[in-house]
């Protein structure tokens, strides 16, 4: 985090799934430099050890769809640490055979939904009972743009899953409220990861119809949404909850563009 000095976790225990890349590589990042002890949560054990070993933090190998894979990875960083301060439920998938509703088949359509929603489920499920025992926490779930707003360029089950997110951390956030856990929905833009520009750089034609949509004339960078990670996950964003938290370059307020 360049040039700040802000401690708002300082010792405080976050979680972040999916942090070995994109936007939860640099929500460990960020979250390490405001003073959390992060433990990052992958699939991949090259690049999730890889963030850990960077942010002095700890690396767990987790099917984030597996329930007991979920329960005992709680379990035991409150085993271990005494407190879970921080849940960034923030792993999903995109894969290309999730596209229109008429060429979707079930198979993708229930794997997107098992790691993008049923993940989410599992991660609040497994976090929130900690957390009041404590009596406080913030968790963090990464829906979408998409949950707010349609697309002609469909990808018919990551839509739906996010937009499940949204509603499902509106109600929890509504929920817990009065045992002071905090449950906020990210809404990201897009934003600029590899995955992005690899697909982008392929097709142009493909980026700039999207780009046109963006006020800011932009994608996001990782970093940019780390910062409203680190904001919700402190007491700065304490009077934010059920809320969705859009950083999204002014996309889903905008009719026409600037030129």
């Amino acid at each position: 985090m360049k040039g700040s000095t802000l401690q708002r976790l300082q010792d405080r225990v976050a979680v972040i799934t999916g942090g070995g890349s994109g936007i939860g590589k640099a929500s460990a990042v960020r979250l390490a430099a405001e003073g959390a002890h992060v433990v990052v949560v992958d699939v991949d054990a090259t690049t999730g050890k890889a963030v850990a070993d960077a942010v002095s933090g700890e690396f767990a190998q987790v099917d984030i769809t597996n329930e007991d894979g979920i329960r005992g990875l709680f379990d035991d960083v409150v085993e271990r640490h005494g407190r879970l301060d921080i849940v960034f439920n923030n792993a999903g998938i995109s894969p290309p055979d999730d596209d229109s509703i008429l060429t979707t088949g079930i198979d993708a359509w229930r794997r997107v939904q098992e790691v993008n929603l049923t993940s989410v489920f599992l991660g609040c499920k497994y976090a929130i009972p900690h957390m009041q025992r404590q009596g406080k926490g913030s968790i963090i779930n990464t829906a979408s743009f998409v949950a707010v707003m349609g697309a002609a360029t469909s990808q018919i089950s990551y839509t739906a899953s996010k937009g499940g997110v949204l509603a499902m951390s509106r109600e929890l956030g509504v929920q817990f409220a009065r045992e002071g856990i905090r449950v906020n929905a990210l809404c990201p833009g897009p934003v600029n990861t590899p995955l992005l520009q690899e697909l982008f750089a392929k097709d142009p034609e493909r980026a700039a119809r999207r780009l046109v949509h963006i006020p800011l004339g932009r994608f996001a960078e990782p970093e940019e949404i780390a910062a409203a990670v680190a904001f919700l996950a402190s007491d700065d964003s304490s009077f934010i909850t059920a809320s969705q938290f859009l950083v999204d370059g002014g996309l889903t307020g905008a009719y026409v563009t600037p030129l």
